[in-house]
Formats: structure tokens, C-alpha cells, sequence
């Protein structure tokens, strides 16, 4: 059960990374990339950090780009964040495939 205080802080994250993330599309090879999801941890250390990619080319290399470009991106989080949060926690980046699934599903039930 996530606090009102860690929800805050989440909502708070996935909107600037989705600023970020749509600043630097020229990092990522013009992919799109839309931050569906953010769990912040109990302490506020790190966040997990769900992306659903629609990229022209492999999704494997864009998610690689994305975690090595973590601590620039952190960086970028930190200076639009800087007066409301005390300390920027770590990003963990992960691939949501939802839409992937919920599309495989449509796909069943047609046939």
C-alpha cells in the first residue's frame, strides 16, 4: 500500500520524465517514449520507472539507450524537481508491455 506522500512524488516523476523523455526524443533515435507508470519506494531512494516505447526500430537497444543514459536523465530530473524534492531518487527503467499483451489478447479473440 503506496502512502499519499509516495503517489504525490510519482505522479510528480512520470510527468517531468515525460517532459525529459520528450525533450531529448534526439537521444533516443526520434523514438516515442511514454512513461506509463512510477513506483516510488517506501523510503523515497528509487523509483522504478515503467516505458511503453513505440520505436521505429528494435525496442531491445532503445531500453538499453534509456538505462545508460539513467544517470543524465536523473541528472535532468534533478534540476526540474530541485524545489520540491530533497533528494532525486534512482531510476530503474523498465519495458511496460501491456499494450503488447492487450493487443495479443484482441488478437486471440478474433480468431
Amino acid at each position: 500500500m503506496e502512502s499519499t506522500r509516495q503517489n504525490k512524488i510519482a505522479r510528480l516523476i512520470q510527468k517531468d520524465l515525460g517532459t525529459i523523455f520528450q525533450r531529448n526524443s534526439n537521444l533516443f533515435d526520434g523514438a516515442m517514449i511514454s512513461v506509463t507508470k512510477v513506483n516510488v519506494a517506501k523510503d523515497l531512494s528509487f523509483a522504478r520507472v515503467y516505458v511503453s516505447l513505440f520505436a521505429p526500430k528494435g525496442k531491445e537497444g532503445l531500453m538499453e539507450k534509456i538505462r545508460n543514459q539513467g544517470r543524465e536523465i536523473r541528472y535532468q530530473l534533478g534540476t526540474l524537481e530541485r524545489n520540491q524534492l530533497r533528494i532525486i531518487p534512482d531510476l530503474q527503467f523498465f519495458e511496460d508491455d501491456s499494450l503488447d499483451y492487450i493487443e495479443n489478447i484482441d488478437n486471440l479473440l478474433k480468431h
